[in-house]
């Protein structure tokens, strides 16, 4: 074997030492992986398909003042009948509050417009602090946005600005571009609401004036034959179908906004003088209670009577209806909290989650709170 350069023998050694370190790992056995083990969150790390799962809860006492300084150890939740960990409570001083109101401008509610008006731009004054936003949209033939989200000062101008029309109702359109306007622009974390006044009527919203013209079209030539009440039935058949499922659709959207709803109806007890006027109060109903909130219907007294002496005292008292109604929607506002918690439970996309949810000591306390929300995965 001839002798090695110094050069050849230190690549010669290295390739050597490589060899044998590789031989020695190669004699030890690779461990044999066991079976999965469930993530560590001891250290308070959330999983990361785990969803926030956000509830506005209003808690009033029995005289309809806020109940305030309610922390997590005063509520509970159960999610599908499981009971929830609450991650945090976050109250109406600390929590902004993104607050969106519908004004209807359409001829069912022209009687008292100026009146609502007022109200409802003292509300608004009366309820937001500097850090709340809030959105004017007015209810006509179809959604229009009066002011985007900005201060009190700002949309109190432009809701005196308002002018009432005789235009057809776009209702559905309306609450369903508010809910996703919410959705878009809210910061998260922040209190949404959404404030209709209005009848709940809609002869105008996108979706009832398809299914009316799909309705003539499938009647084809016998329309022509149909008398004015046989017209009118076929017209309101259609209608009701479309409605029954704007309903369905529109709560989903305030729903997968987190928003609470609330309605004042100026219609008052005249509401059930027709189907359509009834069928509106329902379907406000169930926004309402669906999400937290509440509907309300205010006796007013008639104000277009011949008596002009009446009239006026007929508006004194309903103002302060009107008055005591938004005191009382204003106190649930200063009583809301924002309950959270993560949900870890593997749902499909766009199932429809019940929730439950408590106080700890219920006793001369008045509570509302969503009923469930759609997944969104």
């Amino acid at each position: 074997m001839k002798s090695l350069t110094p050069a050849k023998f230190i690549a010669f050694l290295i390739f050597s030492i490589a060899f044998l370190t590789a031989g020695i790992f190669a004699q030890n056995p690779t461990p044999t992986p066991g079976p999965p083990q469930p993530a560590d969150d001891s250290d308070g790390v959330i999983k990361v398909d785990s969803r926030l799962v956000a509830i506005p809860v209003s808690v009033t006492d029995s005289n309809g003042e806020p109940v305030q300084g309610l922390s997590e150890k005063d509520f509970r939740v159960s999610e599908e009948g499981r009971p929830q960990k609450i991650e945090r409570v976050g109250t109406a001083d600390t929590v902004p509050l993104e607050i969106v109101l519908l004004f209807d401008v359409s001829a069912s509610t022209d009687a008292m417009f100026r009146f609502e008006q007022e109200t409802a731009a003292k509300f608004l004054q009366d309820v937001m602090r500097p850090m709340d936003r809030a959105t004017i949209y007015t209810i006509g033939a179809g959604p229009v946005m009066v002011q985007g989200r900005d201060t009190a000062e700002k949309t109190v101008v432009a809701m005196r600005n308002i002018k009432p029309t005789k235009e057809f109702t776009a209702f559905y359109d309306s609450v369903s571009a508010a809910a996703d306007y919410l959705e878009k622009n809210a910061p998260s974390g922040t209190r949404r609401v959404v404030v209709v006044i209005s009848d709940g009527e809609d002869t105008n919203s996108s979706r009832i004036a398809k299914a009316i013209q799909d309705g003539y079209r499938k009647a084809g030539a016998q329309v022509n034959t149909l008398d004015n009440k046989a017209l009118y039935n076929l017209t309101v058949a259609n209608r009701n179908e479309a409605s029954a499922k704007e309903r369905t659709r529109v709560l989903k959207s305030l729903q997968d906004a987190d928003t609470v709803f609330y309605s004042v109806n100026p219609a008052g007890s005249s509401y059930q003088l027709n189907q359509m006027s009834v069928f509106g109060q329902q379907n406000m109903e169930t926004f309402a209670k669906d999400t937290g909130g509440t509907a309300f219907l205010p006796k007013f007294a008639p104000i277009d009577t011949k008596d002009e002496y009446l009239n006026s005292n007929n508006l004194k008292k309903n103002n302060q209806v009107l008055e005591a109604i938004f005191k009382q929607l204003a106190n649930e506002l200063r009583a809301q909290y924002l309950v959270q918690y993560y949900s870890e439970s593997d749902y499909p996309n766009g199932r429809y989650v019940r929730l439950d949810v408590g106080l700890q000591q219920p006793t001369g306390r008045k509570m509302r709170a969503r009923q469930g929300y759609y997944v969104k995965n």
